[in-house]
């Protein structure tokens, strides 16, 4: 049976876990400032997905699959390279793009 001290000492930790601004926290609110709320919902929907995915994925049990096959990790390992690379490759990209629409004709 959980204490209510337990019970107080989880809470009072989620809080102040909470309240700290993270990188998602800061990465919503640079969205919003920069492209408006609509897209700053976007972000954090996307976000909660990530984290729910992540949550599946520990409660089925992949963690320790992952830890015990190295082929498996290093392909997680090279998709997540891959896909940052991907993520660099499109920002000058659509930098370029935004540009081009913006210029008068």
């Amino acid at each position: 049976m959980v204490s209510l001290g337990q019970i107080a000492a989880l809470t009072l930790t989620s809080v102040v876990i909470i309240a700290i601004p993270g990188p998602s926290v800061l990465f919503v609110v640079g969205r919003a400032l920069a492209h408006g709320r609509g897209t700053a919902l976007a972000s954090v929907a996307g976000n909660a997905a990530g984290c729910l995915l992540a949550a599946l994925v520990v409660a089925m049990g992949l963690g320790p699959l992952l830890q015990r096959s190295d082929v498996l990790l290093a392909a997680v390992k090279l998709a997540g390279a891959l896909y940052l690379v991907w993520l660099g490759v499109q920002g000058p990209i659509g930098c370029v793009r935004s540009a081009r629409w913006a210029a008068p004709r």
